[in-house]
């Protein structure tokens, strides 16, 4: 490791120049990495609903399509809108009255069911069928388009429209998320370290570092925008821990050292030995995400796994590099950290470790409570702002056609005409069902079958399925229209056992069902994961089991909170906040074990070890926590994006538990249980023969 140290300092200036001409291609890799919006595209290729997602991009020409209501307009004028919307890039058609009749033909001739469903008042309804999928830049690029040649007199929902809005709205947000996240972490810095320089050098490090794993994403081909939004301000606040050890590290070298160049060879040396063993438990954090068959989860912990890794490699090439060469400037800038000591929280801690321990379990109980009964939403725009174009055109359609969703069914072609009138017919009398909209639908009694366009014909079937469009009243996500799915689906079956039942809904539903599973399967990788490589590194069975509990019962305290407060959260924060604030902060409880460890094998009384361990540990503990804290926190109240706001919140509210937990919960169960870690632990006898060796004078 010296030997390495001692390589970086000799190259310091060679790893600049190659670190900072290495932006350049991480800048075009940045650019050339496609984001995706739909979250809902995650969900497993071989599920029924996106295998008929599939179908219906290959054999209809449609991945997405759109409800658009014009509001105050006369037929003529419509039908002029129409037009010109057909002719944007990727809209496939436009279904609406004149697609079946003449517009000097009265609208009374359409069957009344379905004159009704798409008129109400001066409002009328049509159809827009795109050529790509939902979240395809294409389908984006049309939305904005439409919008711009509608004007404000019209309203375009559905979810392609809601993810073209929670698009621009991430992009405008994302460079603010990384300033604030910049701004926090560097006051925090500047208050707990003793230079105002040394902030902006790990900054500048970590930022590197950060632009670095931004780039190589071009290699996944696309990330999705929580992943872009949330994986800088990720990896700042669970690597910045690495560069202040080193620091630290380098500080205490240079009392031993003369040259600085061989106290920074040390202490890079040093910080690769120690920052190699912790950021394995968070890089397995991360690793235990790619375990979701959801693979919004492989997204994020990829990403984040490949972040720690470069957070790792600059800390003891880069950074170091930038010390040595601005050693001067930061000679100059130092102060007295204004963070106070904390030489007698060990004191404090040893002396009320009953309280500690009974006031972990007095809160474990209600927290365990909460976080098994928090409320989860599954609906991507609910908590979207409600100015946006997409909230406000899907307020309008409910408040106008009374319709919250619509869902599309396929059936084999082959299926008689009589069948699907009488499968639609018992599709109507299910609850919550507004209309349906099929070849027998557009038909009616007054269009006999010579009479249907070729244009609906095309739309609505091909030489191997049929396609109907069913309106719900039902919100996506509900109790209520989950169950409509299920009861749709159980009587398309009956009808066609191959027919399918995909949309937003159904695959919503899915998503209910297949995360609800994943977070088990995360829990249980990460946790084991984490045993082991603490059990590894301690060899010792009980420290894992201690360890482990005290973090878990941290992240229950954080996860039971919005249970209390009557806060919904993202389903997303169930399944992956748990595992990263495992993965992030049981480094806390490592360090301050360690410490405990070794004074224990040096001969110190439980007590004693304790309070060393304490004292040593905590204002590293509190400062990494701090700063992970400062790194999140300010986007969580910033964000306009629910699923990102919550996410960060989580995380900046988890590091304060952990860090809490840690300080003195963990050495409150050290003090109860010492006696068991000692005889669960290899290598204590050797340890305590040599400490009786040495009280004895024996030179060892």
């Amino acid at each position: 490791m010296k030997n390495f140290g001692k390589w970086v300092v000799k190259m310091r200036i060679p790893i600049l120049i190659i670190s900072f001409l290495l932006l350049i291609p991480s800048f075009f890799g940045y650019v050339g990495t496609r984001v995706n919006y739909d979250i809902l595209s995650y969900l497993p290729k071989d599920i029924e609903t996106m295998v008929g997602q599939d179908i219906l991009v290959e054999e209809f020409g449609t991945g997405a399509f759109s409800m658009f209501m014009a509001e105050g307009m006369k037929p003529k004028e419509v039908a002029a809108l129409k037009e010109k919307m057909e002719a944007v890039e990727h809209v496939e058609k436009v279904i609406w009255y004149d697609t079946a009749m003449d517009l000097s033909t009265p609208m009374e001739l359409l069957p009344r069911e379905l004159y009704e469903s798409f008129n109400s008042g001066d409002c009328t309804l049509m159809i827009i069928i795109f050529n790509e999928t939902t979240s395809a830049d294409s389908t984006m690029d049309a939305i904005e388009e439409i919008r711009r040649i509608a004007g404000k007199s019209c309203f375009l929902s559905g979810m392609s429209a809601v993810v073209t809005d929670t698009k621009n709205l991430s992009e405008k947000e994302a460079p603010v998320y990384v300033c604030i996240a910049v701004l926090l972490t560097c006051i925090v810095l500047s208050l707990a370290m003793d230079s105002y320089l040394v902030s902006l050098v790990f900054l500048t490090s970590i930022g590197m570092a950060i632009i670095y794993n931004l780039g190589s994403n071009i290699i996944f081909g696309e990330i999705s925008y929580i992943t872009k939004a949330l994986s800088a301000v990720l990896q700042l606040g669970v690597t910045m821990d690495y560069s202040i050890f080193l620091w630290h590290s380098y500080q205490e070298q240079q009392g031993k050292w003369k040259e600085k160049n061989e106290a920074m060879a040390e202490a890079i040396g040093e910080t690769l030995s120690s920052v190699a063993g912790s950021s394995v438990t968070t890089v397995a954090g991360f690793i235990a995400l790619c375990f979701m068959s959801f693979t919004l989860g492989m997204d994020l912990g990829l990403v984040m796994a490949k972040g720690v890794a470069l957070g790792v490699t600059a800390c003891v090439t880069i950074l170091p590099s930038f010390i040595l060469v601005l050693d001067k400037l930061l000679e100059r800038t130092k102060h007295k950290a204004f963070l106070p000591d904390m030489n007698h929280i060990g004191h404090f801690v040893t002396g009320h470790f009953a309280v500690f321990a009974a006031l972990f379990l007095v809160i474990l109980v209600p927290a365990l409570h909460g976080y098994r009964n928090a409320k989860v939403y599954y609906n991507l725009d609910e908590t979207l702002p409600k100015d946006l174009q997409s909230i406000v055109a899907n307020a309008k359609l409910e408040e106008e056609f009374d319709m919250n969703a619509t869902h599309m069914l396929l059936v084999s072609a082959d299926l008689p005409a009589k069948e699907v009138k009488h499968m639609s017919d018992d599709m109507k009398r299910v609850p919550g069902v507004s209309w349906i909209l099929g070849l027998n639908a557009v038909k009616g009694a007054a269009l006999p079958d010579e009479m249907v366009p070729d244009e609906w014909k095309e739309a609505l079937s091909n030489e191997n399925w049929q396609l109907l469009l069913i309106g719900s009243k039902y919100k996506v996500a509900s109790e209520e229209v989950n169950a409509q799915c299920d009861m749709l689906d159980k009587i398309c079956k009956s009808y066609d056992a191959e027919g399918m039942l995909v949309g937003e809904a159904p695959c919503t539903k899915d998503l209910i069902r297949i995360t609800d599973k994943d977070f088990k399967t995360v829990s249980v990788v990460s946790i084991g994961v984490i045993f082991i490589i603490i059990m590894v590194v301690f060899r010792s069975i009980s420290l894992p089991v201690i360890l482990v509990a005290v973090i878990e019962g941290a992240i229950f305290v954080n996860m039971g909170i919005p249970f209390y407060t009557g806060t919904a959260i993202p389903f997303i924060a169930s399944v992956v906040i748990g595992t990263i604030q495992l993965g992030a902060t049981v480094d806390y409880a490592i360090l301050l074990t360690t410490r405990y460890r070794r004074e224990r094998s040096a001969g110190a009384g439980k007590e004693e070890a304790v309070d060393i361990a304490c004292q040593t540990s905590a204002k590293s503990i509190v400062v990494s926590a701090l700063t992970f804290f400062a790194a999140t926190f300010g986007v969580g109240l910033y964000s306009n994006i629910d699923m990102i706001s919550s996410l960060c919140t989580l995380m900046a509210r988890g590091a304060i538990i952990s860090m809490a937990s840690v300080i003195f919960i963990l050495p409150s169960m050290f003090m109860i249980l010492d006696q068991l870690i000692m005889m669960s632990s290899l290598g204590k006898k050797k340890r305590k023969e040599e400490i009786e060796d040495l009280e004895g004078g024996t030179v060892l």
